[in-house]
């Protein structure tokens, strides 16, 4: 089934593989790849394979789909970070960096430093670190997906 992307739209443009990113999990719906400024290595990002601006213009027959997978990410994250929890959220319009719906995961630890929402992002140290970092969730995925 075609996709329908927005030509001018980055996240569009990961989902074309126009823009070089770091894939965890992808499904006829959507897919998920490594925030390149993470708050913590294994912050992800969940998308749509189609344009959807915001969560009230997903179409309702996505809402489980999306959800079950950011579901099977944040297990995922947590598991192959050794992370004692993780913070989901997305923005829609204020603070929404591109206009295409995106679920944040990301690992989150007691005393791990964010307080409030002006947290730090921080690049990964090399193409090294981001690899096994993706390696690393892509086992966890696999593996959960089994179980």
């Amino acid at each position: 089934m075609p996709t329908k992307t927005i030509a001018s739209c980055t996240f569009c443009k990961v989902i074309r593989g126009e823009v070089p990113s770091y894939f965890v999990f992808e499904d006829d719906v959507s897919l998920a790849f490594l925030d390149h400024r993470p708050l913590f290595p294994g912050h992800c990002l969940l998308v749509p394979r189609d344009h959807h601006e915001t969560l009230a213009a997903l179409p309702s027959d996505l809402i489980t789909p999306i959800f079950t997978n950011a579901q099977l990410l944040a297990r995922a994250v947590e598991q192959s970070m050794n992370a004692e929890g993780t913070f989901v959220a997305m923005n829609n319009r204020v603070s929404q960096s591109v206009p295409h719906l995106h679920i944040h995961v990301v690992p989150r630890r007691k005393k791990d430093g964010l307080k409030g929402f002006f947290w730090p992002r921080q690049p990964y140290k090399n193409e090294e670190e981001i690899k096994k970092v993706q390696n690393t969730l892509r086992a966890a995925i696999t593996a959960l997906k089994v179980s």
